[in-house]
C-alpha cells in the first residue's frame, strides 16, 4: 500500500473508474463520495453502472440533499471538461435506452474500449452479462436484492453498536464473502468468467464492478480489475500518468483522508 498526497493533497489522475454508487438508496455513502470526487483530478471518468439505485427508489423513494451534491459534482465536472462515459447497470438500466446519446460532455455507451497510456486495452463493462456465471435467474437477482438489503441493514445495525462502543468500522458484507464458501465460490466463478470473456475478445483486461468486490488481479497475461462500490468498500480505481492501474481505498469513512493505493500488476 502507498499513502499518494499529490499537490495539495489532490490525487492528480489520468482516468478514474467508479461504479455501484447506488445514489437513491439510503445505504449509498454520497457524503464519503463527494469528499473523494473533490479531492481527484482526471482527464476521464468512467462512471461503471449503477450509479443511481432505480431499483432501490421504486420500493422506496430516498434522494437526500448529499445525493443531489454528488451528480452536482459530476457535471461540474463535465463542464470543466472532464470526458465522462456512463455505462448503465442493472440497477440503473432505464437509462440503457439512450445509447449513443450524449449529454453535454457525459456519453452513454453499454460498454467501452479504454486504452491506456502503455498501449493496453481493457473492456470496461459493468459486468451484469456475467451473472450466469454464478448460475443467476432474475428470479435469483430479486431475492438476492433482498438479501444484500437485509444484511446492509444488518451492517448499520452492527456498526452504530460498534461505534458507541468506541470499535472501528466491520464490514459484515465483506467478511460473508471472504469466510462463506459459496460466496467465494461465487467469486471466483464471475471472475473467471470475466477473465474468459476479455480473452476470447481480444483484450488485455477487463474493468467492471457490480460484484461490490474491489480487487485488481493478475491472470497471466490478463488484468482483471473490479472497482468496487460505494455502500461498503468505498472504492474506486485509477490510471496513472504511466498508465498504470491503481485501487484507491480511502483510509476511514469517518474523516475523508488521504488515501492509499494498491498498485495492480
Amino acid at each position: 500500500m502507498l499513502d499518494v498526497k499529490g499537490r495539495n493533497g489532490l490525487i492528480e489522475c489520468e482516468t478514474l473508474w467508479l461504479s455501484d454508487t447506488h445514489l437513491g438508496n439510503v445505504h449509498s455513502k454520497a457524503d464519503f463520495l463527494l469528499a473523494f470526487l473533490k479531492r481527484v483530478r482526471c482527464k476521464r471518468l468512467y462512471l461503471v453502472g449503477d450509479i443511481v439505485d432505480v431499483w432501490s427508489m421504486h420500493r422506496r423513494m430516498y434522494w437526500p440533499e448529499a445525493h443531489n451534491a454528488v451528480l452536482r459534482r459530476l457535471l461540474k465536472m463535465s463542464r470543466a471538461g472532464v470526458e465522462i462515459i456512463y455505462i448503465p447497470g442493472n440497477h440503473d438500466m432505464n437509462f440503457r435506452e439512450f445509447e449513443g446519446e450524449a449529454f453535454g460532455n457525459v456519453k452513454i455507451q453499454l460498454e467501452a474500449v479504454h486504452t491506456t497510456r502503455d498501449g493496453r486495452r481493457f473492456l470496461v463493462t459493468h459486468g451484469d452479462e456475467l451473472d450466469f456465471a454464478v448460475r443467476y435467474s432474475r428470479m435469483n437477482r430479486l431475492i438476492g436484492d433482498a438479501a444484500y438489503s437485509l444484511l446492509m441493514m444488518a451492517s448499520r445495525l452492527c456498526n452504530k453498536w460498534r461505534a458507541l462502543t468506541g470499535r472501528p468500522y466491520w464490514s459484515l458484507s465483506t467478511w460473508m464473502k471472504s469466510h462463506v464458501v459459496q460466496a467465494e465460490q461465487a467469486i471466483i466463478a464471475y471472475q473467471d468468467a470475466a477473465v474468459t470473456m476479455g480473452r476470447e475478445a481480444g483484450y488485455d483486461g477487463i474493468i467492471c464492478g457490480h460484484l461490490h468486490h474491489p480487487v485488481v488481479q493478475q491472470y497471466e497475461d490478463f488484468l482483471y480489475c473490479n472497482d468496487g462500490d460505494w455502500v461498503e468498500s468505498c472504492t474506486a480505481l485509477i490510471e496513472d500518468e504511466h498508465g498504470v492501474l491503481h485501487l484507491v481505498h480511502p483510509v476511514e469513512e469517518s474523516e475523508m483522508s488521504l488515501p492509499r493505493l494498491q498498485i495492480a500488476a
